[in-house]
């Protein structure tokens, strides 16, 4: 098709299509930009059915994909003109043919909520930013009564419930005393300890010692988990404010003393039960309190004879047979023969030595067979008893042999040494010990 030079500017100035230019080229491609990302953009939010209504043209005005248009773009043009198209299609092809054809994905549901819905769709955010999908507003479909976890319009009665389900909330909403006060009385209702402990935890970092301790004074029970807490964390300080409060003397002295258990320094814990000792307590207590005084200050001190047992024994007047009990107790697991031997062993004003035992011999014996003490230390004692058949139970009780025949021998009890003879091993020491006591002409046998 020809045309005169006439009809060609008639057709480009009545057109309303802009012909191309070189010169125009960046102002072209901002533009082209700028109407791709707009067109994009709306894309997204059509169907697809809309999409196959947009009319796409080339340069020259005529329909993409006509026949006129394939026969124009696969013509020939000449040198300068077609290198300069293909440059302009090398940097700058923006044909929608390029385009991958979009779907709709997006629905006012996923805008509103925040997240995909099932299947393809994915939210507006997810697109943009290519990030994963945030929720922005709750489930529409969640019960009200979930929300309540996040807010303060409990009442006191539902916040000693929840606290007693393990669930975690705020009591700092509760401000004014009367509210505390509530909120404590809710709790001693429940009966349930850690509830109780819980408020009056609160209760103890929000109020004064003061209004504390007068609130808690008429309601004994939530006074008596406050002093046990108290004795657990081991806040001997407000548990002393506390005892002095209810003027409980006897409580608060004994508070006091137990202070010593979180002092370190032995100096400064023997000068702490210095000053417990002038406190009121009673008469026992008291004593006690001194002995323990004495005791550090000779631990203190240790040297010389302050720590033997005699002199521990006269220092706190240690009874005899306490003593005694103790001592060989503590000597016989030892296996400390001598100290045992030292321990039952006096002397007179004319310097002879015996042996006297404050708890009796019998007990000594028992005492020393319990600790495996051998034969011959058993012997020893067992020959010390006094009564006659308590001896000779106790020696047949132990075996002491020697002692079980010397005291039929001495008693001419012909009869019990026979019956002790069948007693021993045959061919034993002890049996020719017999045998030869029995054969004694010396002897006049009772029976």
């Amino acid at each position: 098709m020809n045309r005169t030079k006439g009809d060609e500017e008639e057709y480009w100035n009545s057109s309303k299509f802009k012909a191309f230019t070189f010169d125009d080229e960046d102002d072209e491609l901002s533009q082209l930009k700028e109407s791709k990302r707009a067109v994009n953009s709306l894309r997204d939010f059509v169907d697809d059915d809309d999409d196959d209504e947009l009319e796409r043209v080339s340069w020259s005005g005529e329909p993409v994909g006509s026949i006129s248009w394939s026969i124009k773009e696969t013509a020939g043009h000449s040198g300068s003109s077609h290198e300069g198209r293909e440059q302009l299609k090398s940097r700058n092809s923006f044909s929608y043919t390029q385009l991958p054809k979009p779907t709709s994905t997006y629905s006012l549901s996923s805008f509103f909520k925040g997240r995909t819905r099932p299947g393809s769709f994915q939210s507006l955010s997810d697109a943009l930013s290519d990030t994963p999908a945030k929720s922005y507003a709750p489930e529409l479909g969640r019960p009200k009564g979930e929300y309540r976890d996040y807010s303060n319009d409990w009442s006191p009665s539902d916040t000693v419930r929840r606290l007693r389900k393990g669930k975690i909330c705020s009591l700092e909403r509760f401000r004014s005393l009367q509210d505390k006060l509530q909120l404590l009385e809710e709790a001693v209702s429940m009966h349930d300890g850690n509830v109780i402990t819980a408020v009056l935890i609160f209760l103890k970092r929000t109020l004064s010692k003061e209004i504390l301790f007068r609130e808690l004074e008429v309601r004994q029970i939530a006074l008596r988990h406050l002093i046990h807490f108290l004795k657990e964390i081991g806040d001997q300080k407000l548990l002393i404010d506390l005892f002095r409060f209810l003027d409980r003397t006897e409580e608060l002295v004994l508070s006091h003393y137990q202070e010593h258990l979180n002092i370190q320094d032995p100096e400064k814990r023997k000068e702490f039960l210095k000053t417990c000792i002038s406190l009121p307590f009673s008469a026992e207590d008291s004593a006690h309190i001194q002995d323990h005084y004495t005791l550090l200050e000779r631990q203190i001190i240790i040297e010389g004879t302050f720590s033997s047992p005699i002199n521990l024994k006269k220092t706190f007047k240690i009874p005899d047979k306490q003593y005694v009990l103790t001592a060989l107790a503590a000597r016989a697991k030892l296996r400390a023969w001598h100290d045992v031997d030292a321990l039952f062993t006096t002397k007179n004003w004319l310097g002879y030595t015996k042996k006297k035992a404050p708890i009796g011999f019998h007990r000594v014996v028992e005492i020393l067979h319990k600790n495996s003490a051998p034969v011959q230390i058993l012997q020893e004692y067992v020959n010390l008893v006094e009564d006659v058949d308590t001896k000779l139970n106790l020696a047949t009780k132990f075996k002491c042999h020697d002692v079980v025949i010397d005291t039929c021998r001495d008693l001419k009890d012909r009869q019990q040494l026979l019956a002790y003879r069948s007693k021993v091993d045959k061919g034993s020491a002890e049996e020719e010990k017999i045998d030869a006591i029995l054969s004694s002409s010396q002897i006049r046998w009772k029976n």
